[in-house]
């Protein structure tokens, strides 16, 4: 489970049971002061037993990529060829060339300069360098900066972006945190009914239309959300290849009628991606930053991939903000991203 820190936020209202169609705004509820932002982190994610249990997932599910970079400090000698064989892997791991030879040019140096002598301090080292170099996708995510906050969340078909918001709404609500959700994808039949079972589970009011434009659900989203008094509405966006222009297209257009519903907003516009997909997901993170201005990631499906290693690829090329990682099904396997947490699990 998330945890937050800071004040404690007020207890929201019991949230209407989830609708099918845009629904009207209600009255204004009466203005309140905003309160103290609140965040969660890795460093607060879940109690030491919790964070046991997720360690041992996060583990399992890279093991793959984990597997090929490990096994290269098994009683290795400190030559060229060792060098090479991190190279392969790194390669192999979808880390790109750009943050492969950052790594090697940096470990050569350190080895050099500490007079390293042995595999073990090696791979420390190794560690030492990724974690660095990973440290700036990390970032806590806030709550409470805005009432409310608004998300706008974007990703290619079959990267888990509608799972991935329910994940997220039921932790904000086990959190306090009041939540609406918005089914602005009307692009993929069956996505408005997957995001309403969703919101039926959790209880959340879902506002949609049978054949809308996903800007006008969007702004009522915003405007309902506004009249509710809602703590956070999540915009569900239209799945797309970002070669796919026109629909780029629509995400600004939807992006900026947002902001009319609401000056500022959205605050957060988020792309979820497929760990999966290797230098895919970075050509993804470069077409989304370019249109829509990305201000944080969602990386999912990192079970079982031996693409680990695109995290790399993303802080060298396109460093923004990994918000959280995804390594399973389940509720508890969406957790905030670490730096230390995500090298100490590839490199053990």
């Amino acid at each position: 489970m998330f945890s937050f820190f800071k004040k404690k936020p007020v207890a929201p209202e019991v949230p209407a049971p989830a609708v099918s169609e845009s629904a009207a705004p209600e009255p204004a509820a009466p203005e309140s002061a905003a309160p103290a932002p609140l965040a969660f982190d890795a460093e607060t994610a879940e109690r030491p037993e919790s964070k046991q249990s997720w360690m041992g997932r996060l583990k399992a599910g890279l093991s793959k990529t984990s597997a090929n970079l490990s096994v290269l400090f098994v009683g290795a000698r400190i030559d060229e060829e060792l060098y090479e064989e991190l190279e392969a892997a790194l390669l192999m791991s979808d880390a790109g060339v750009d943050a492969t030879q950052y790594l090697l040019d940096a470990l050569r140096r350190k080895v050099k300069e500490d007079k390293l002598l042995d595999a073990a301090a090696v791979k420390l080292a190794l560690k030492q360098l990724m974690t660095e170099l990973l440290l700036p996708l990390e970032k806590p995510f806030e709550l409470g900066r805005h009432q409310p906050l608004v998300m706008m969340i974007s990703g290619v078909n079959g990267a888990g972006k509608t799972t991935t918001i329910g994940k997220l709404a039921k932790h904000m609500q086990a959190h306090g945190q009041s939540v609406l959700l918005a089914a602005g994808d009307t692009f993929r039949a069956a996505a408005r009914e997957q995001l309403m079972v969703w919101g039926q589970r959790n209880n959340v009011t879902v506002i949609a239309q049978e054949s809308g434009d996903p800007a006008a659900v969007s702004f009522d989203a915003v405007q309902s959300g506004k009249a509710r008094g809602t703590n956070v509405v999540m915009i569900d966006t239209a799945g797309r290849l970002p070669t796919q222009l026109h629909l780029m297209e629509e995400l600004k257009k939807i992006k900026r009628v947002i902001g009319k519903g609401l000056e500022g907003a959205p605050h957060e516009t988020l792309l979820v991606i497929d760990g999966n997909t290797g230098q895919n997901a970075l050509a993804q993170v470069k077409a989304f930053d370019d249109a829509l201005q990305l201000s944080g990631l969602i990386i999912t499906k990192l079970d079982g991939t031996a693409k680990g290693g695109v995290l790399a690829a993303i802080a060298r090329v396109r460093p923004v903000p990994v918000y959280f990682i995804g390594i399973g099904e389940k509720i508890e396997d969406l957790q905030p991203f670490s730096a230390a947490e995500f090298v100490e699990a590839l490199l053990g």
